[in-house]
């Protein structure tokens, strides 16, 4: 939908050539599912927790239980413009769960896994959220905060399969035929709060349109994605716009695979073994991830890292690990393409 000449090398002249497309009806659930018709066999997302269970998940398996879970939710009273919270990590059902959410034409409140009582009750409090999905950590949580929060009628447990609303029996006693709402681009998809750093948080309504706003950026950030063989990875939550925006739906609506790791704090050690052993080529990190990967002893000689591009965000770089990303993990600076 956006127009970058991945032939044009020179920065001024990709920025007098380029011209917005944004169509009038965009869905970011069918953009980042639907549409891959040709590549359904194809693993979309590489899945390993702690534990070290390990699953892959198709494009055509996110077609196919997005599809379920959306007529799950229409099922149980969910309809355009409701607001759906996501209380998960990375896991499969999460991106099931935004899909789903987005073809329906609801709104996607994707929440950190991080937040304590306080933080999330002040989010579905002030979201009006009508249904939350969440994982068994969080489940008591939402479950004594319920009777406080009044528009607050649905709660999906992705982990307790004997409850009421169990994700998974959801999605299998559903139907697999769902025609995504037709939404127009300026319809709201995603309702994402700041971190309250400065006052109350704040919640910041996104439109469908978002994604194909982020494109432009996305692309030339990592060397005009997507290229044969890309695979992405962030440390990031997917409930925060680097995690969500800068990840995985642009990696998905280019049909590109992400690499979905559940294991709660950030371990260097482990980032680099889940980096060697599934190939990452395209990275999202903060820079303090970054500094802690940097102290790691004889990281390339123990680490076999195929990384090509690398984007930090949310606090300063600094040069020393801008230096470091580009003598020691050899992912070069000097190249907008690089």
């Amino acid at each position: 939908m956006t127009m970058i000449d991945h032939k044009e090398k020179d920065f001024d002249a990709i920025c007098r050539g380029f011209r917005w497309d944004i169509p009038e009806y965009f869905n970011i659930g069918h953009e980042v599912s639907d549409k891959h018709r040709d590549r359904f066999d194809r693993i979309a997302l590489y899945y390993e927790n702690a534990a070290g269970v390990c699953e892959t998940t198709t494009f055509g398996d996110i077609k196919r239980y997005s599809n379920r879970f959306a007529n799950a939710l229409s099922g149980l009273g969910i309809v355009k413009g409701d607001r759906v919270a996501i209380i998960l990590a990375q896991r499969p059902e999460t991106v099931i769960a935004h899909v789903a959410i987005y073809k329906l034409g609801a709104i996607a409140l994707p929440l950190s896994i991080l937040f304590g009582p306080d933080a999330l009750e002040y989010r579905l409090r002030d979201s009006g959220a009508k249904a939350v999905i969440v994982d068994a950590q969080h489940l008591p949580i939402v479950a004594e905060l319920g009777p406080s929060l009044e528009e607050l009628q649905i709660v999906i447990s992705c982990d307790d399969e004997q409850g009421n609303h169990a994700f998974h029996q959801l999605v299998n006693a559903a139907s697999e035929n769902f025609q995504p709402v037709p939404t127009k681009a300026e319809d709201p998809a995603v309702l994402i709060y700041t971190s309250g750093t400065t006052g109350s948080p704040k919640g910041a309504l996104k439109a469908h349109r978002c994604l194909l706003g982020n494109l432009p950026g996305f692309e030339l950030s990592h060397g005009f994605f997507p290229r044969e063989g890309d695979l992405f990875w962030t440390p990031a939550d997917w409930a925060w716009t680097g995690g969500l925006m800068d990840a995985l739906l642009p990696s998905l609506h280019y049909g590109v695979p992400v690499l979905a790791y559940e294991g709660g704090k950030f371990d260097p050690e482990r980032a680099c073994h889940l980096m060697e052993k599934y190939h990452v080529k395209n990275l999202f990190m903060p820079p303090t991830a970054i500094k802690m990967l940097m102290q790691i002893k004889d990281l390339t000689s123990r680490y076999h890292l195929e990384l090509r591009s690398i984007m930090s965000a949310g606090e300063q770089v600094g040069v020393e690990v801008l230096r470091w990303v580009s003598e020691e993990l050899n992912v070069p600076l000097n190249e907008m393409w690089g």
